[in-house]
């Protein structure tokens, strides 16, 4: 814990508004959840780490439940969810695990963590915490793994099957042993590394333990014990006079359970130094471009590129679902919220283009914005977006930046990405200022450019000759 403390602390002094959130829910009133509880918000507290504890009522419905999940899995000051365990008969404990985002179970406990653990290609984004203590203490101690024969004493998914998967991940050769495994004793007594974790008190007996053997006791069974004060003492999975055949043996208690603890903590901190370096960079993959020659018009450059999933965008950029609002497919509103999340990033610069009178080939504010965003990204190789507003003369061109003629400073056509209007005062008004800017454009127009000037731009070539279409003349 030492360690983790001295680690957050330190990135904190780099990273001053660094702060590890874990969030634990609680349903009912269960003793010994909330003694559970309680011993993690210590932890968190000594270790510099945020933790929230909810409460809900035991008689909270599952779609309620969700509801708080769905919130909190979208939350980005958030880096850890635990739900803890068991909850009411009525609630799904495994509809609530995979309820978690992968990226926040700290817990280790959501089947594509598990899942990935299980693949020697791919890594899980945390490993189940009491598994990953046990081969914590084995690196503490300097066990080697490789080749010695693992026996682990119990599958369940929340240790035994994990533990043995990692240590398989360790170049051990593993059994898995569990109610329906022959002559456990056997398998037991070849066991290098012993790993047992099946709930019985005092199961493998001492003269089992091979000597000179690793013993890792998960277990943590109340025996009844009249010298006692509590009626009972703590004993675990396997007999404590093990200790004197055992190379090395982990108490009860006292052993692996500070261990988990730990571990949780542990995958918090990963999580939120992850979190913060994802959310300071950026990976954009551009859309590919095809230069053509001549170069076509417009509006054709502008819808032949198809426009990235709003989605994808708002992966590449870092946002959560929380921070961005969907409007389709392709467009979204972006919460400002995100201004106060990133707002100890210095990386990064805000250019407003504003004021602009267009030039006598019409570049406007539109195009200048696009056309800084393109230069800087394929120029100087840093990630740039243009905000460009609805637009008032757009709609007349069909498309933003259309009124330049801007070759591949396009974007795509306006009918595909705005937002539409409703209500006849709305519609009236788009009608009058559509009139208004083919007026002022051609005023403009006039103005500053010669009839064949004007005739030229007006009527691009096709097939060698220019022409007005029907609809200019009709």
């Amino acid at each position: 814990r030492s360690e983790l403390s001295q680690k957050v602390a330190e990135f904190k002094k780099n990273h001053p508004t660094f702060t590890p959130k874990l969030v634990a829910i609680q349903v009912g009133e269960r003793s010994d959840s909330s003694v559970y509880i309680r011993q993690k918000s210590k932890a968190c507290n000594e270790i510099g780490i945020s933790f929230e504890h909810i409460q809900l009522p035991d008689d909270i419905q599952q779609a309620e439940l969700d509801t708080h999940l769905d919130k909190i899995n979208n939350d980005p000051t958030i880096h850890g969810i635990i739900v803890q365990l068991p909850v009411p008969d009525h609630l799904s404990t495994k509809h609530i695990v995979h309820s978690i985002c992968p990226e926040k179970d700290v817990d280790g406990f959501h089947a594509e963590n598990i899942g990935h653990l299980s693949k020697r290609a791919t890594e899980p984004f945390f490993n189940s915490c009491t598994p990953m203590g046990c081969i914590e203490l084995l690196k503490r101690y300097d066990i080697a793994v490789a080749g010695k024969n693992a026996v682990v004493v119990g599958r369940s998914d929340i240790v035994g099957s994990p533990v043995a998967m990692m240590l398989n991940n360790l170049d051990a050769t593993v059994t898995l042993c569990h109610s329906k495994t022959p002559d456990i004793e056997a398998r037991v007594r070849e066991a290098d590394i012993l790993v047992v974790a099946i709930g019985k008190h005092e199961f493998v007996k001492a003269d089992w333990v091979k000597p000179g053997a690793v013993v890792i006791d998960v277990g943590m069974n109340a025996k009844d014990d009249p010298t006692k004060k509590s009626g009972y003492r703590w004993v675990g999975d396997v007999e404590a006079a093990a200790k004197t055949r055992a190379a090395y043996m982990t108490p009860v208690p006292g052993g692996v359970g500070p261990m988990t603890v730990a571990m949780l903590l542990s995958n918090v901190v990963t999580s939120a130094i992850r979190h913060f370096e994802a959310s300071s960079t950026t990976s954009i993959v551009p859309n590919p471009l095809t230069l053509l020659d001549p170069v076509p018009s417009d509006i054709a450059i502008a819808s032949a590129q198809k426009p990235k999933l709003i989605s994808q965008v708002a992966s590449e950029l870092n946002l959560s679902h929380a921070e961005f609002e969907p409007y389709g497919k392709y467009t979204a509103k972006v919460t400002l919220d995100v201004l106060e999340r990133l707002e100890s990033n210095s990386n990064g610069h805000y250019v407003v283009v504003t004021g602009i009178s267009p030039t006598p080939l019409g570049e406007g504010k539109s195009t200048v914005t696009i056309g800084l965003t393109q230069a800087i990204y394929a120029h100087l190789n840093r990630p740039a977006f243009a905000c460009v507003r609805q637009p008032s003369q757009g709609p007349t061109f069909g498309i933003k930046g259309g009124a330049a003629g801007g070759g591949y400073s396009q974007v795509t056509p306006m009918t595909s990405m705005n937002l539409h209007l409703t209500g006849d005062i709305h519609a009236i008004t788009a009608a009058n200022n559509l009139v208004a800017a083919a007026v002022d454009a051609r005023y403009f127009h006039e103005s500053t450019q010669t009839d064949t000037q004007l005739f030229n731009r007006l009527c691009p070539k096709k097939k060698g000759a220019r022409k007005f279409a029907n609809v200019m003349l009709n």
